[in-house]
């Protein structure tokens, strides 16, 4: 078996990922490649300075817009939003694996009473006016129901009738998300957009065993390394432990999956067979290893288990969205900073768009990264890239960014004041 030192670990999992020398993925080729590598990346409708899948694919692909995932969801309609791990974005083309997922989704649908005549309403309806959502739906009361898949629980209760009944399309593949308006959701007929050819396609899994292996495989392929360990990376498969070492024995034996061990880790960690020239090729440090600053998606999938990464990095992170305030460590909405083979530090921005201003609210570095012009340079290059993705021109710092960045920046502008922090405008020079 193969001994990898942490640092190598690293270098393998940052190269797979994209994130370490130059841009590997670029353009909206490049955001389609890196969904079909990853397999799915996960959707949240947050929109603090960036919604998840966006800041995911910012990371990774040179020259990313907002737009060109729109494009490739609704206009290109090589994506899918539908269930994976959790509510997720990827490839039209497997969408036959999942038709499991849908006879399920209709099975337990045909359980809740007058759902069926709803159903049949819904689809002429949009059938003659086109795309909706639940507030243009003319269907109205509440009906006993829930959903199937797994990110909605198993609450059954009342519920209003026209998103209830378009969820379920949804769920069961009838209808496709046409576009989204905010967090507002527009469905079509997804007879409109897909070959019947492809829309109807039996699973090429024969049976749950091999789905769960090829859904596993994706995941080790999403994140580049992962070991046979319970894990939020596993979220949406539905396997046990049983299933689960049965699927890494099965995969191992087939020569799918390779073990190796990393130092100082318990246990093997596994990655694709196919991926062995790009571990060959790290171990003869023959892989462009020039350091990029990046700021990470808070599911990014590099960070689906956490363990592992704290494991390899010795780096902590937690969301931390839906703890209360005054029990944050850092703050609402954290991106951890990537610099090279090592994570540096979090920052929160938050994205004022009407003003045209990112905001900097917080700014933390690591315990022993070292304070100087260049990092402040390279750190200060980054806020502005992700100003400019979010549309911003202008810039304000609060107080500890401020004083750091200074270092390396002139900046112009006027102290101005908030109730918790004293925050500095820095004025863009594109």
């Amino acid at each position: 078996m193969i001994t990898l030192t942490r640092d190598q670990a690293k270098r393998f999992i940052l190269s797979k990922q994209g994130l370490l020398g130059k841009h590997r993925f670029i353009g909206k080729s490049g955001a389609y490649a890196y969904v079909r590598q990853a397999g799915c990346i996960q959707y949240d409708p947050v929109d603090v300075c960036g919604k998840n899948a966006e800041l995911t694919l910012q990371s990774r692909v040179k020259g990313f817009t907002k737009q060109m995932l729109a494009d490739l969801l609704y206009r290109d309609r090589l994506l899918v939003d539908y269930a994976d791990k959790e509510l997720s974005i990827w490839p039209r083309e497997d969408w036959p694996y999942f038709a499991g997922y849908r006879e399920r989704s209709r099975a337990h649908g045909a359980g809740f009473p007058g759902l069926a005549t709803l159903e049949e309403e819904a689809v002429a309806y949009i059938r003659t006016h086109g795309p909706v959502s639940s507030d243009t739906l003319p269907i109205e009361g509440q009906i006993h129901w829930h959903s199937a898949m797994h990110w909605s629980g198993n609450w059954a209760g009342q519920s209003k009738a026209a998103r209830s009944v378009l969820e379920q399309l949804y769920t069961d593949g009838v209808l496709l998300i046409h576009h989204k308006s905010g967090s507002r959701k527009f469905y079509d007929l997804a007879e409109r957009y897909f070959d019947p050819a492809l829309l109807n396609a039996p699973s090429p899994c024969p049976d749950e065993a091999s789905f769960r292996a090829w859904r596993v495989l994706r995941r080790i392929s999403a994140v580049g390394l992962m070991w046979n360990r319970r894990s939020d990376a596993w979220l949406g498969i539905g396997m046990d432990t049983a299933q689960r070492d049965q699927t890494f024995e099965t995969l191992t034996a087939a020569k799918r999956i390779l073990p190796v061990e990393v130092e100082g880790i318990r246990g093997p960690l596994y990655l694709l067979a196919e991926d062995q020239p790009l571990l060959e090729a790290v171990l003869a440090e023959q892989i462009d290893a020039a350091p990029r600053l990046e700021f990470l998606a808070p599911l990014d999938p590099m960070l689906w288990d956490r363990k592992l990464m704290e494991a390899i990095w010795g780096f902590q992170y937690s969301w931390e969205i839906y703890t209360p305030a005054d029990k944050r460590k850092y703050g609402y909405y954290v991106l951890p900073m990537l610099y090279g083979r090592e994570f540096i530090g979090r920052i929160e921005a938050a994205a004022d768009r009407q003003a045209g201003r990112l905001t900097v609210k917080g700014l933390w570095l690591e315990d022993g990264v070292r304070k100087t012009k260049k990092l402040a340079a390279v750190i200060e290059r980054g806020v502005k890239r992700l100003a400019a993705f979010n549309g911003c021109g202008d810039v304000v710092w609060c107080e500890t960014g401020q004083s750091f960045l200074s270092k390396a920046t002139k900046y112009t502008g006027t102290v101005v004041s908030s109730d918790t922090v004293t925050l500095y405008r820095a004025a863009l020079k594109r």
